[in-house]
């Protein structure tokens, strides 16, 4: 290691800094001064990505602790950059001539949290437009360096009408700066600031009266902090704290988070939150429609039984009461209690139950009509739309299933709460009936009609074939079926019900089990292909 003679800017300790020349290779310094062995001032820095050279120790005497073994590095100061001023990035980003991937860079977030591309009118027209900043509404300035704000007070003058920045990935982390940057832009109203470790509040709460869309990822705040920021959001309709290690809500003055009157969506994706009673804190937002939980820890889904009716009479408030939508994929749900709870929630429509155990028949799941049957009121299931036809036909499927199980074991009615609501509204008779084109038929001498499709890489191209088989046969004789139907005597094979509106078809895994037993109806498609 050497040192250069060039000039050194300083640095202190916590100060937020990237790499010159890469502004997204971002850290935070821990250590400012010598180096045992080595000649000069060294900073040791902290970074972001994790890809250091050491844990803050060398040669066996340690300098500082970074968060992980090998995420931290000794790098001179000229290797270093304190950032840029936010009023300098908007001059870089929109006066002077953008490449390509700063153009890609434009962009704000829908209310999906997905990125949408900014417009900016005649390429050959921009700059002139833009020279003068008023023009600006929307700013992207993503991992530019951005550490402080310039002169405040010039914020306003030069893009007064801004209404959307983006300012992911920079230096900022005092909310002082923020604050100030929102007093300077009156009509300023989404703001994402993702990718900024920001500093907990060391005085007054920021300002923040305007801000309807406030997007705070992987910025390293907790919940405390995210009550006490709801003082300066009175308008806030969208809330985004994807990544930022939330195991616990803790409310502030009672059991149950209050104040965010206008707050319609909840991101909470990609935290820690394990209990669902960390979540029923929540159930008083009154205004929430949307709560993103998708790849927290919960294992479980609860909504306050009848025995709670007369405490919801008297606060005149349901838990929960306007949710519409709610996303719980990649968790540890496995029982079928919590999808049963589901249909408690007054308004729910929406939701998201992918990558859970319950999910999985592979693990001992159920498959997509088993959930479709059992969830009264959804019309969006994992993204797909449950139209009417899917909705009866899987209700149909499941009522089937259910009564060949109940022959065997009459005692497992009581897990099946919506059965004999199902039974009677679609007509099935006791007799276990099968829907045909010409109604109701009993199942055990009704026949299915089955489409068979070859898919096998090594089984050439076959035309699919239609045929009526009883819905008594089992996966094991429809198998040795197929063989002769589509003469591959020689090959063994495996089976996959294919169901409108699920992304995979369903592997039909256990030989012994009959098509009634999987819930296969009337004009089903099974894909035929070959063990691998």
């Amino acid at each position: 290691m050497q040192e250069s003679p060039l000039s050194k800017p300083e640095f202190r300790v916590g100060q937020r800094v990237h790499a010159t020349g890469d502004s997204r290779r971002i850290g935070t310094v821990k250590y400012v001064g010598p180096v045992e062995g080595y000649s000069g001032t060294w900073v040791g820095v902290d970074w972001d990505n994790g890809e250091g050279k050491h844990d803050g120790s060398i040669n066996g005497v340690r300098y500082f602790h970074a968060k992980s073994e090998r995420s931290g590095s000794f790098v001179r100061a000229q290797n270093l950059s304190q950032g840029i001023s936010l009023l300098e990035a908007l001059g870089i980003r929109y006066r002077g001539d953008s490449t390509k991937e700063e153009e890609d860079e434009m962009y704000v977030l829908s209310a999906s949290n997905n990125r949408v591309s900014i417009q900016l009118v005649g390429k050959d027209k921009i700059q002139d437009k833009l020279s003068r900043f008023e023009e600006l509404t929307s700013a992207s300035l993503s991992y530019m360096g951005v550490s402080s704000l310039g002169s405040p007070c010039q914020i306003n003058n030069e893009v007064p009408n801004l209404k959307e920045l983006d300012l992911t990935g920079n230096l900022i982390s005092e909310w002082t700066d923020v604050s100030t940057i929102c007093e300077q832009l009156p009509l300023l109203g989404t703001l994402n600031l993702s990718n900024n470790l920001m500093s907990p509040y060391k005085s007054e709460l920021p300002s923040l009266k305007n801000i309807r869309v406030l997007v705070l990822n992987h910025t390293t705040i907790d919940w405390e902090q995210v009550e006490l920021l709801g003082l300066s959001l009175p308008t806030v309709e969208e809330l985004h704290l994807i990544g930022n290690h939330i195991s616990r809500i803790l409310p502030i003055s009672s059991t149950v988070v209050q104040g965010f009157d206008s707050l319609r969506l909840l991101n909470l994706d990609n935290n820690c939150i394990a209990e669902w009673g960390e979540v029923m804190k929540l159930s008083h937002l009154r205004s929430l429609e949307q709560l993103y939980l998708n790849k927290n820890c919960l294992n479980c889904i609860h909504y306050p039984d009848n025995a709670s009716q007369h405490e919801l009479e008297m606060t005149c408030h349901r838990p929960f009461q306007n949710l519409r939508c709610l996303l719980l994929g990649g968790n540890n749900i496995g029982d079928l209690a919590s999808i049963d709870a589901i249909n408690l929630f007054p308004k729910l429509v929406n939701v998201r139950l992918s990558e859970n155990l319950i999910t999985d028949p592979a693990r001992g799941g159920v498959p997509r009509f088993v959930l479709i049957a059992r969830l009264a009121k959804i019309e969006i299931l994992n993204g797909s739309q449950v139209g009417p036809r899917e909705r009866k036909e899987s209700e149909i499927r499941y009522v089937r299933l259910v009564m060949s199980r109940l022959l065997a074991n009459p005692e497992e009615i009581k897990d099946h709460p919506r059965f004999s609501e199902l039974k009677n509204f679609h007509g099935i008779e006791n007799e276990r009936t099968v829907s045909g084109a010409s109604g109701p038929q009993t199942m055990a001498s009704g026949l299915l009609s089955i489409t068979l499709k070859c898919v096998g890489p090594s089984m050439g191209e076959k035309p699919p074939l239609t045929k009526k088989l009883p819905a008594t046969t089992t996966v094991g004789k429809l198998k040795f079926l197929c063989e002769s139907f589509f003469k591959l005597q020689s090959m063994k094979l495996k089976l996959f019900l294919q169901e409108e509106g699920s992304p995979l078809p369903l592997l039909l895994d256990n030989d012994m089990a009959s098509l009634m037993d999987f819930g296969i109806g009337n004009e089903s498609i099974i894909l035929v292909d070959e063990e691998s």
